[in-house]
């Protein structure tokens, strides 16, 4: 019989709420950046597209130390959170949904970028010479019409954090019940002999899961596409 141990669930749980708060935290900033990207030109736009996607050519584990550097509650913005308000980020499990939101941020940006440069601008501009103000525009044209991408955009982004394994730890570390997601607990119990079978259960629900994140998309994404097109 296929059961899972206490740990197991707490780790799925915790991945789980750590995913989706990556998501809803990198969401907002995502659609706005891939606009940007997408609709502006600027001096240095390339640099800013370079930084945006710098997580996906670095290891993990630097922008794990990164997050440390600036977020701990010595580094630059930690301390003064900390001070201030009494937030500690570092070694919590909001400060593993923040590394899973950086870490995911290229992806969702990507595909709402290339949705959105797949608008046939003619249709901004018509409602523009119709007396459309651009946050008009933005809200009643291109935000509707990029439904698909950002649909692809969160499922890539919460099956990345979901996978989410080297900034994780080397910012948050692995504390039981509070950081110990599951790339994290897998780790654990290889380095121990004898959890071979827990190992083998998180391997499988972790292919599982990101196999039903890939399908969701797809089929959401779908439905949104005819929805537009009118099909």
């Amino acid at each position: 019989m296929f059961s899972l141990s206490p740990l197991e669930l707490e780790a799925i749980q915790l991945s789980l709420k750590v995913s989706l708060w990556a998501v809803a935290i990198s969401l907002p900033f995502g659609i706005a950046v891939a606009w940007v990207l997408a609709r502006c030109e600027f001096p240095g736009k390339s640099l800013f597209d370079a930084l945006i996607h710098v997580p996906l050519v670095v290891p993990p584990v630097v922008i794990g130390y990164l997050l440390l550097v600036l977020l701990g509650r010595k580094g630059a913005i930690g301390g003064w959170l900390y001070d201030s308000f009494g937030i500690t980020v570092a070694f919590s499990w909001q400060g593993a949904a923040v590394a899973a939101a950086v870490m995911a941020f290229p992806l969702m940006v990507r595909a709402i970028r290339l949705s959105i440069e797949a608008i046939d601008t003619r249709l901004e501009q018509a409602a523009r010479t119709l007396g459309a103000g651009p946050i008009d525009v933005f809200f009643s044209i291109t935000l509707p019409l990029t439904g698909s991408g950002i649909v692809v955009g969160v499922i890539l982004a919460f099956a990345r954090a979901l996978g989410e394994f080297g900034a994780t730890i080397t910012f948050v570390s692995a504390i039981p019940g509070e950081t110990t997601t599951l790339p994290v607990a897998l780790y654990g119990l290889a380095q121990v002999p004898g959890q071979e079978g827990s190992a083998i259960r998180l391997v499988i629900l972790s292919i599982v899961i990101a196999f039903a994140a890939m399908f969701v998309s797809e089929v959401i994404a779908r439905r949104v596409r005819r929805r537009i097109s009118g099909t």
